[in-house]
């Protein structure tokens, strides 16, 4: 068949609209994702010029849109004094990707007798990806561990009454208190966190979670001055997983029962972690008082401990100076906990301890797999008001 001149410059021309018009539909859609530059709105990379507002301005600029949106930190060091990013946004997929560093004051007072540095409240779809957080919290160390009268510090970063929330990729430096609390919360994933701070560093928790659902914790790595990761009470359906903890005070569940009043713990998962040279291992810890508090559902598994002071413990005798509780017994009551193989080195003799309260003795507690030594031996076990059941090999020798 042949094609005239003039039908191929019609060809063409038909094949240029097409190419116009298709180029005019991926542009228009491209124009849908609002990107946001803090440089755009005023900040300033030199770690001096406070960059709060523009900061607090490019988030509005993506809450106010109803498209996808990115704010996007550059390379520097941004300096942010008291930062509360709120919620009841248009749009509920809000990317914040971080190639720089976020620093706190460098005076204590200014955010020390504040909760928060760093806040998100009531947001949804929120994901926050690379970056550090450069918490500045030495000086207010040194005042607590000098008997100061020093503020109580600052947590770094909060996420609170909020829902879909992703942390990937993201480094908190020497906070002042807490590094990361996830507070009445709804599906949260962390992956891949970093957590620094020296081994005297006080309160410095590395994630907190507390009145929060579906939470998961993955490939994080966490050198504290307390607990790698602490869980309070109302936690519910949280997995922990391929975590390295230490210097740090271990992972634990609690301190619970403080109140009379308070919600309990359950469907709890911590697997696949290395203890290194921690205060303790997995930990379960409640107050020495009456509570309505509980903790059921948990499984620990696949741990190892390398001198570690306490690698497996539940203590329901905490009571801080012995002030509000001495001689009273634990309310809170635990059940179904189980410890799958745990293998590795105890710093202390006893390696494994069941504290349990006279009130709520402790059941349904399942050793399987277990191996701790001390010094080359095997450790020794200690029960009070526990009840359970051994699988496999356990040494030391259950005392359940």
């Amino acid at each position: 068949m042949t094609i005239s001149f003039s039908h191929s410059l019609l060809l063409q021309s038909i094949l240029i609209v097409l190419f116009i018009l298709s180029s005019s539909s991926f542009n228009s859609a491209a124009s849908k994702v609002g990107n946001y530059n803090v440089l755009s709105f005023g900040a300033k990379p030199d770690g001096k010029t406070d960059c709060t507002k523009a900061f607090l301005s490019a988030w509005q600029k993506a809450c106010d849109s109803a498209e996808l949106a990115t704010i996007y930190v550059p390379a520097g060091r941004f300096l942010l004094g008291k930062t509360a990013f709120s919620g009841e946004c248009n749009n509920k997929a809000i990317s914040i990707t971080i190639d720089g560093t976020l620093v706190a004051p460098s005076h204590y007072h200014v955010t020390g007798n504040d909760d928060n540095w760093i806040v998100f409240d009531n947001v949804d779809g929120v994901s926050v990806r690379g970056g550090l957080l450069d918490g500045q919290g030495t000086a207010l160390w040194a005042c607590k561990n000098s008997g100061g009268n020093c503020p109580s510090g600052a947590t770094s970063l909060k996420f609170t009454n909020s829902r879909n929330i992703m942390v990937i990729g993201l480094t908190s430096l020497n906070s002042q208190m807490f590094h990361i609390v996830i507070h009445q919360c709804q599906h949260v994933k962390m992956q891949g966190v970093k957590v620094t701070a020296p081994e005297d560093s006080p309160n410095t928790d590395g994630i907190h979670i507390g009145g929060s659902d579906d939470v998961t914790i993955l490939n994080s790595n966490i050198r504290t001055g307390d607990d790698c990761i602490s869980i309070g009470p109302g936690t519910t359906n949280l997995w922990v997983e391929n975590i390295a903890c230490g210097p740090g005070h271990g992972i634990s569940i609690g301190s619970l029962g403080k109140d009379e009043n308070e919600d309990g713990v359950q469907n709890v998962t911590v697997k696949t972690v290395k203890f290194a040279g921690t205060q303790n291992g997995v930990r379960i810890k409640t107050w020495g008082k009456p509570s309505s508090a509980f903790v059921r559902n948990v499984i620990f598994q696949h741990a190892v401990m390398v001198d570690v002071k306490n690698p497996i413990v539940i203590d329901q005798h905490y009571c801080p100076d012995d002030h509000g509780c001495p001689h009273q017994a634990s309310g809170v009551k635990i059940s179904d906990v189980t410890y799958q193989d745990i293998h590795g080195t105890s710093a202390t003799e006893v390696a494994v301890k069941f504290d349990c309260s006279s009130k709520n003795p402790c059941s349904g507690i399942r050793l399987e797999d277990v191996k701790l030594t001390y010094n080359n031996q095997i450790a020794q076990a200690s029960c009070q008001n526990a009840g359970g059941t051994s699988q496999g090999s356990v040494q030391p020798e259950s005392c359940l």
